[in-house]
């Protein structure tokens, strides 16, 4: 009895040691702060985050405005705080996060483009930095609308819980 605990426990040590996240870099020597693909072990927990929306920017203005959801920028900024905050919550973090799915809206005062360069900028500050490397396969696609007017920008992502 004693020899099949010990197997069972060095069994479940290696799954646990075994359990990985392998992330490909774009060819080419890309910069590009995403990852070609990540691949998971069997070994790992994957938890499928729900959409994280922004917070008002500034909740007095007129609901729905610019003034109250701020740019691409803002929006991403507040999505990302949000949603740390919330995978903290799970025990989890960005370094964690191995698909993201990105929904832009048209900014109207871009004539209706995305922003992606304003989500960019937001991006960059919790991916491909010093102090969280790690990077997730991404999307980003525009979309018609959102839960609320105004709303610019919702994530979406697949974290691997070693």
């Amino acid at each position: 009895m004693k020899n099949i605990a010990c197997v069972l426990t060095l069994l479940a040590a290696t799954s646990v040691v075994s359990a990985e996240v392998v992330r490909h870099p774009l060819p080419n020597n890309s910069t590009f702060p995403i990852a070609q693909a990540v691949e998971v072990s069997a070994g790992t927990v994957l938890v499928y985050h729900s959409g994280t929306i922004p917070g008002p920017a500034d909740p007095d203005a007129e609901r729905g405005s610019r003034a109250f959801w701020g740019d691409t920028e803002a929006q991403a900024d507040s999505v990302f705080a949000r949603m740390e905050a919330s995978m903290q919550n799970i025990g989890l973090g960005f370094g964690d996060v191995v698909k993201m799915t990105v929904f832009l809206v048209g900014d109207p005062e871009m004539d209706g483009r995305m922003d992606f360069a304003g989500f960019m900028r937001s991006y960059t500050r919790h991916f491909g930095t010093e102090a969280q490397p790690n990077l997730p396969a991404r999307s980003a696609v525009q979309v018609a609308g959102l839960a609320a007017p105004g709303m610019l920008v919702e994530v979406e992502v697949v974290l691997a819980r070693p």
